[in-house]
């Protein structure tokens, strides 16, 4: 979308009439408030949705020293972003810059305009995603501050853990931001301290990942009760059947331990993916996803990792790392799968200051104009390589055998093969890493001829193999001998006589389905995973007509 599109979009001015029938469908009265007051502010949680009636209202970024007018929203306009519908804080505040009258509604009445004036949603949503675009994309927005060294895998965690889970954020480099002294200085601490987290009035000294998501208020608490459905993994098959499930009316909890997007989440570049025929990067697809399911009412808790299955009758149970329990009366898992790590030498030491189970702008602009390598024969990896391409000197990418287009999408080769700064390395694998603070050479062995070379890269991005993660199922539900979960005819063939067939994604125990990467025989691809998890909320309701 053209930047003044993409304007346009986010601050539409909305008609007497439009005003009207928002004003009704949200049972908002009209206020009067003065100059200088404020009507909601950066960090506050379920804040306020309001339209202005007359007067003028300051959106402004106070996240730094200094606040910085975003907009100015006039008569016609309306506040808010995707905050409201994720119930995440707000990254901005609102001020009235002169008196005003406003139709204020709350976060539920403004949910209930989007369930019932689809008209209306289609300009409010829409904002509120160019909103988000904009203010992402504009350099300027400073968010929350991440004080750490290139080198610390604890800074690389906490970069990587905000990125995937599209939180805003300025990160400071200890080695090469000039401000760095003075902000330490400000916040009272010191190069031992780090990596540090600052927003607001709130210092966190090498946060965990929960604690990240407990300041961001991507964390939601679980609700009491039985759900109707537990999706754990918010890879493309779990945001699937929480759209579906949700906006069916389903009682809907995603639970996921890092971020939404699984494996398609870590893609920079997926063109292959029905309706977005220039591409569409795997986070902002997931965090579309998130929006769309959490329009409908689906609820998504981050990190939220089950450690432990269990049965209370037919009721599935799930334990989390925190101790906390919950239960429903179906269960997908959604857990997808993990790249395996590279049986090479050095390779655990340098995870995270020089080698990377991802391709995304983070990771690039730590080896920005170096060497890298990339290993791996599939799609993730091909697009790694195109979309590093772009920002590196030179790509070696790495696979074991010999023929690129063995386990690779046709358009992913030939775009390798005719990139000029991408050098094809066939049955060549890694067998040594070294470096100091970070990862420098990388040894590798032609397979064929046993001959020995050095690369000296950078980093080295790794997308081989695939590892189920289904730890946390223990022997509650059966698998293959790889580990991944068997579903349909296959828990038939092992089972037979054991209870009625069982439904084509369903598992060994009724009211648990499989979607997605970590099932038995699925097909890895996108459009696949998405597919099974729309299908697998259509068998719950078949097993909830049962129940």
């Amino acid at each position: 979308m053209a930047e003044q599109d993409l304007h346009a979009a986010a601050f539409p001015t909305l008609t007497e009439s439009q005003i009207a029938t928002l004003a009704r469908c949200g049972r908002a009265g009209l206020a009067r408030y003065p100059a200088g007051h404020k009507l909601f502010q950066m960090g506050d949680r379920d804040f306020r949705f309001f339209v202005i009636q007359s007067g003028a209202v300051e959106i402004l970024d106070e996240s730094d020293e200094t606040p910085k007018v975003i907009t100015v929203h006039k008569p016609g306009e309306f506040t808010g972003d995707v905050s409201h519908l994720a119930g995440s804080p707000s990254i901005v505040s609102a001020v009235c810059k002169t008196d005003c009258e406003v139709y204020e509604m709350s976060a539920e009445a403004l949910r209930s305009i989007i369930d019932g004036c689809p008209t209306l949603a289609d300009v409010i949503l829409q904002a509120f995603i160019a909103r988000r675009q904009l203010v992402r994309e504009s350099g300027t927005f400073t968010g929350l501050r991440l004080i750490g060294s290139r080198y610390s895998k604890d800074t690389f965690r906490i970069r990587d853990f905000l990125a995937r889970n599209r939180v805003l954020f300025t990160w400071l480099d200890l080695e090469t931001e000039p401000q760095v002294g003075q902000l330490m200085q400000r916040f009272g601490i010191d190069r031992a301290d780090t990596p540090v987290v600052a927003w607001r009035d709130k210092v966190l000294r090498n946060p965990s990942n929960r604690e990240l998501a407990e300041l961001v208020g991507i964390r939601k608490p679980l609700e009491r009760g039985v759900y109707d459905l537990i999706v754990v993994g918010a890879g493309p098959a779990g945001l699937a059947a929480a759209v579906y499930g949700a906006s069916e009316g389903l009682r809907t909890v995603v639970l996921e331990s890092i971020a939404p997007g699984g494996q398609a989440g870590s893609s920079s570049r997926i063109e292959n993916y029905l309706g977005f025929p220039t591409g569409i990067s795997g986070a902002e697809l997931a965090e579309r996803a998130v929006l769309q399911a959490s329009k409908f009412g689906a609820k998504l808790s981050v990190p939220a990792p089950a450690v432990d299955l269990s049965f209370d009758g037919n009721y599935p149970v799930l334990r989390l790392d925190t101790g906390e329990t919950v239960a429903a009366k179906c269960l997908l898992i959604a857990t997808g799968a993990e790249y395996r790590r590279l049986e090479a030498e050095g390779c655990q030491r340098f995870e995270g200051c020089g080698v990377y189970y991802s391709a995304t702008f983070a990771e690039a602009s730590l080896c920005h104009g170096q060497d890298v390598a990339v290993v791996g024969g599939g799609n993730s990896a091909g697009q790694a390589s195109v979309f590093l391409a772009e920002h590196v000197r030179r790509v070696y990418h790495l696979i074991r055998g010999n023929d690129l287009y063995e386990s690779m999408s046709a358009y992913l080769a030939r775009r390798i093969e005719h990139t000029p700064n991408i050098e094809l390395l066939l049955h060549t694998v890694v067998e040594r890493m070294d470096g100091d603070k970070e990862l420098r050479t990388v040894e590798i062995k032609d397979c064929l001829t046993s001959e020995r070379r050095t690369l000296r890269v950078v980093a080295l991005f790794s997308f081989i193999g695939a590892v189920p993660r289904t730890d946390w199922l223990r022997d509650q539900i059966e698998a293959d001998s790889r580990g991944f979960v068997l579903t349909g005819p296959a828990v038939a063939r092992t089972a037979p006589g054991k209870r009625r067939d069982p439904f084509l994604l369903e598992t060994s125990r009724r009211g648990v389905f499989a979607a997605g990467d970590v099932r038995s025989g699925s097909v890895k691809r996108l459009t696949s995973a998405v597919g099974e998890g729309a299908m697998a909320v259509q068998l719950v309701h078949e097993h909830l007509k049962e129940l």
